[in-house]
């Protein structure tokens, strides 16, 4: 399924649950929030309760369009404009659980997207640095970050392959998008004792979600966890073409 057709169910979507949330404050979402966590997180194995608490705080409805509140924590990925989706509620905590974030770490994140997980992270570490190489979403990201609070992000808008050597090396790196091999430049970027997430693959198909440990000595380890589907990661040069 691609972008359009999804968005098309997503519409579909919309006004069947446009009733349940009638007569209730259209800002409240904290009983989907729980049912989220209940139904989508923990049923399916996620134990890190800081991950559980910090995601059944955070508004992940103001990080999409009013048009989609109704289904903002629904099972599945939602179109954020450009080609683009936030991810499933689900794959966000699983990600995150995998990273094994720490209050003392600096985070890299590749593909800010909406900026949702760059909010969950930032209430998890000591500072997120997160690029977005479509430039509309990076502005949008950084601007709803800043309204919300998050005084913890750096959103910039660039070329994900190349990282951030600026702030390297980071403890923990992230991917929100699927590079066909991994980048080299961001393993490079990576602390000796650091630890990287991120799915792997062709692009739309056949992808895998990698964890990858530096160790002390440089050496660098690959575990493959389970099969993902991740909008592709590009490069600035295929975005201008």
């Amino acid at each position: 399924m691609n972008v359009r057709q999804l968005s098309k169910l997503i519409g579909i979507a919309c006004l069947m649950f446009t009733s349940q949330v009638a007569g209730q404050d259209k800002n409240d979402y904290s009983n989907h929030r729980k049912k989220m966590i209940e139904n989508q997180i923990v049923s399916r194995g996620v134990t890190d309760e800081n991950v559980i608490s910090v995601m059944s705080e955070i508004p992940r409805h103001l990080f999409i369009e009013e048009s989609q509140w109704p289904i903002a924590y629904s099972d599945g990925p939602l179109p954020i404009g450009h080609g683009q989706t936030i991810s499933q509620p689900y794959i966000v905590a699983f990600m995150t659980e995998l990273l094994q974030p720490d209050t003392h770490h600096v985070v890299l994140e590749i593909g800010t997207g909406s900026g949702y997980q760059a909010a969950v992270l930032a209430k998890l570490v000591h500072h997120v640095f997160t690029i977005e190489i479509v430039s509309e979403l990076g502005r949008s990201a950084r601007k709803t970050l800043k309204r919300l609070g998050y005084e913890n992000v750096s959103v910039r808008v660039g070329d994900g392959y190349k990282g951030w050597p600026k702030e390297a090396p980071f403890d923990r790196i992230i991917l929100t998008a699927a590079p066909e091999e991994v980048p080299k430049a961001l393993v490079d970027q990576l602390k000796p004792g650091g630890r990287m997430v991120l799915p792997v693959g062709p692009r739309w198909w056949g992808q895998d979600l990698l964890v990858i440990e530096k160790d002390l000595t440089g050496e660098v380890i690959e575990k493959k966890t389970l099969p993902v589907r991740f909008v592709p990661m590009v490069h600035e040069k295929e975005r201008k073409n």
